[in-house]
């Protein structure tokens, strides 16, 4: 993850560097080298995803592209605001950190379970999760797109959820290897601890909106992003929603910055006629800027 960029473009190093600092641990070689059981821990795992965003990030802002709004599917929505020159790079690489050991903090590990339900409506999902809190804490955490909602919670009550599912008829529930149930209720604790540092951190107002994951709604104010970022955690990302907004906002290219392609292919689902890019690479760039500065 990374290691190409890393490898094409040594002035881009300088940031794997100053995130190492902040850190406390070799960023670099924990991403191109491992081991993957430490790399997959949550604590470990969001700064890595969120420097990597931001090195690809500066490739594109060297191109000279830039956002006429921004969004982040929960993590990622530091980096976005990272785009919208509202975090420093070195305060979201602190906050991230934070982030992640409070959720880890939050949850005994092992105790919490993450499932993707497909194929039923949102509605159908909620109601199953509100008949499944009989035996404890589950309910929607990512409204992902058509079709395609994640829950999570405590382990028996999303076990009893999945069963609840399958019985009327859903035609696949994924377990996710993920044990954290972020975006529930169970997040309150690390949203209270987050709350507080953020109130340290500097965090100017955007130069261009953020549609934020907690209400699918522009946000440009230091004052709203702080409040937004603490709702974030316990709140289910609405990120179906927030595409939406996008394009009722007239915006109909969106580009994914960052490892990988999962968001490109749910706009697709959300927006058939959006135009959808991705840069993750030199390769992905150059392929991305021909689409963008071609005429109409």
């Amino acid at each position: 993850m990374g290691r190409k960029i890393w490898e094409a473009d040594p002035s881009l190093r300088n940031l794997y560097d100053e995130a190492s600092g902040i850190l406390g641990y070799d960023l670099a070689s924990l991403c191109f080298k491992g081991p993957a059981d430490q790399l997959n821990q949550t604590e470990y795992t969001q700064p890595a995803l969120l420097v990597t965003s931001i090195v690809v990030l500066r490739l594109l802002e060297g191109s000279n592209v830039q956002p006429a709004a921004v969004a982040g599917h929960s993590l990622g929505e530091y980096s976005a605001l990272v785009a919208a020159k509202g975090f420093s790079f070195p305060s979201a690489v602190g906050l991230v950190q934070k982030r992640a050991q409070y959720m880890a903090q939050a949850v005994p590990s092992g105790s919490g379970l993450v499932a993707a339900v497909l194929g039923l409506a949102h509605e159908r999902v909620q109601e199953v999760c509100v008949e499944a809190q009989s035996v404890g804490v589950v309910s929607a955490a990512n409204f992902n797109g058509p079709g395609q909602v994640v829950i999570a919670g405590e382990k028996a009550a999303v076990e009893r959820a999945i069963e609840l599912l399958k019985e009327r008829g859903c035609r696949r529930v994924i377990p996710l290897p993920v044990s954290v149930p972020v975006h529930t209720s169970l997040m309150q604790i690390a949203a209270d601890r987050l709350a507080s540092d953020l109130q340290d951190v500097q965090l100017d107002d955007l130069q261009v909106p953020l549609i934020n994951n907690a209400d699918a709604q522009p946000l440009q104010k230091a004052g709203e992003i702080r409040a937004s970022l603490v709702r974030q955690l316990p709140s289910p990302v609405l990120w179906e929603q927030s595409m939406r907004r996008m394009w009722e906002m007239g915006i109909t290219t969106f580009i994914e910055v960052g490892p990988g392609v999962v968001l490109t292919g749910l706009a697709k689902r959300i927006l058939p006629e959006a135009v959808t890019l991705n840069v993750q690479d030199s390769a992905s760039l150059e392929s991305t800027l021909q689409r963008v500065n071609s005429p109409p």
